[in-house]
């Protein structure tokens, strides 16, 4: 089966630098087939005859910190999966394509929900959904008041953020 493994929070300013070259060997010597990545910020495709997608993110991440030695939070989906959190995003074509897609590791608390729910800032718009936050922002993600931290603080979960452009390019290597 094939898999779209997200790594959260590496290579950025530096920190938690995984060369994806070195990521690609590992993960191949770990015992997966057909291993591709996709941009710096840590996007996997590959195949693998394990069906357990938790099984999966534990070997990756017991992997990157056995070989790199820091922990890197691994969410695994299948291309159906992402195909439809990607099909799902609520937002018009036109501001779809200008969005931001927060994956969630976990289903966050209802009441959370609700509570940045009412939170709002002019000129952004977001959707919580149990598996991703769609988010928008008509001045860019440089500018936002909203970012993958704030989610991940307010609603006291893991998330990992892929613009539009990244969705469509993994569903694309991932078919």
């Amino acid at each position: 089966m094939r898999y779209i493994a997200l790594l959260r929070g590496i290579n950025v300013a530096g920190q938690k630098k995984i060369p994806m070259a070195e990521l690609r060997e590992l993960l191949t010597k770990s015992g997966f087939k057909n291993v591709q990545t996709y941009i710096q910020s840590g996007n996997v495709i590959f195949e693998s005859n394990e069906e357990n997608t938790q099984q999966l993110e534990g070997e990756i991440h017991n992997s990157i910190k056995a070989h790199f030695g820091f922990e890197v939070p691994v969410l695994v989906k299948t291309p159906t999966q992402l195909q439809q959190i990607f099909k799902d995003c609520p937002f018009p074509e036109t501001k779809k394509q200008n969005s931001y897609f927060s994956l969630l590791y976990t289903v966050p608390n209802q009441e959370l929900v609700d509570e940045v729910s009412k939170i709002s800032y002019e000129n952004e718009e977001i959707v919580i959904t149990k598996n991703c936050i769609y988010f928008y922002s008509a001045t860019g993600y440089g500018r936002t008041k909203y970012n993958n931290n704030f989610f991940e603080r307010k609603l006291k979960v893991t998330a990992t953020a892929r613009n539009y452009k990244t969705m469509l390019k993994l569903l694309s290597l991932s078919q």
